[in-house]
């Protein structure tokens, strides 16, 4: 998974691997491997599986699938 924006520095990196079988369920993992901060911006974040946006937390995850997290970004 790549992160990005805040999430990375949430994470102090910008890519990690989860074990989930959903997307709900790498957040879950996400927020409990980086703590309060990582769920305040996975709250905030958009998603994309293989460049697809996703919006359901039971939306399956395939072994070997990109998952992208995509806080707002801000600027212009």
């Amino acid at each position: 998974m790549r992160l990005f924006a805040a999430a990375e520095a949430a994470a102090g990196r910008d890519e990690d691997q989860v074990d989930a079988g959903t997307l709900g369920g790498a957040i879950d993992v996400l927020s409990g491997r980086y703590g309060e901060t990582m769920t305040k911006v996975l709250g905030a974040s958009s998603f994309l599986l293989d460049g697809v946006a996703a919006y359901e937390r039971d939306a399956e995850l395939i072994d070997g699938q990109r998952l992208d997290v995509l806080p707002p970004f801000a600027g212009g």
